[in-house]
């Protein structure tokens, strides 16, 4: 009977931190909206999550805590995410495998191609990926994505110009917008943009 356990035992061994079959590794940094968890798999960054995101995995999802230096993706989102957060990165050259519906991924990718300083309405995404009817879904995915500001999809905004929802807050992404030059102006709401960069935000 043990020799039948433990031949089941490695016929299926336990998968801790183990998602469509590839281990994964995160490691927390430090950035100027709070940690940041960055969670890696077979050299790919799968995930970027904010403190108290809205849809965070949870954190036994994530695999075994690594030092970013240890995993050298990890260590170049970080070495990049440095660089955005001080003004010197305006785009990210990372290879990135957000997991999602072949839906959910089409919109990530679009989310991808929204220039640094600009916004798009949830109605310019879903247009942009040849869904106009789908704004809702569109922003249901946007809601979703696995790879904040990496994959910007605080640079989506409501028809208005209005900040709507944000997975990680709407102080962050009015925040990261801020940064960007791309906060939209205007007690209603309306699109603009403005110079003025959240200098407190910027600094580890």
């Amino acid at each position: 009977m043990q020799a039948q356990r433990t031949a089941q035992a490695r016929a299926n061994p336990r998968r801790d931190g183990v998602r469509g079959g590839t281990a994964r590794v995160h490691a927390v940094v430090d950035s100027p909206y709070d940690p940041l968890t960055l969670v890696a798999a077979d050299g790919h960054l799968v995930g970027l999550y904010m403190v108290d995101q809205r849809h965070r995995p949870d954190d036994s999802s994530f695999g075994e805590r690594v030092r970013s230096c240890d995993e050298p993706v990890l260590a170049e989102t970080e070495r990049q995410l440095g660089e955005f957060f001080a003004g010197e990165r305006e785009t990210f050259g990372l290879p990135l495998r957000p997991e999602g519906t072949a839906f959910q991924q089409r919109v990530w990718a679009a989310l991808a191609e929204i220039p640094y300083g600009r916004t798009w309405t949830y109605g310019e995404l879903a247009a942009h990926i040849g869904s106009p009817s789908a704004s809702r879904a569109v922003g249901l995915a946007n809601g979703k994505n696995p790879i904040g500001v990496i994959l910007p999809c605080h640079r989506v905004v409501g028809a208005d110009g209005s900040l709507t929802g944000y997975g990680g807050g709407l102080e962050r992404k009015r925040a990261l917008l801020r940064h960007e030059g791309a906060l939209p102006s205007g007690a209603a709401g309306a699109r603009g943009a403005t110079g003025a960069t959240e200098q407190q935000m910027l600094a580890f």
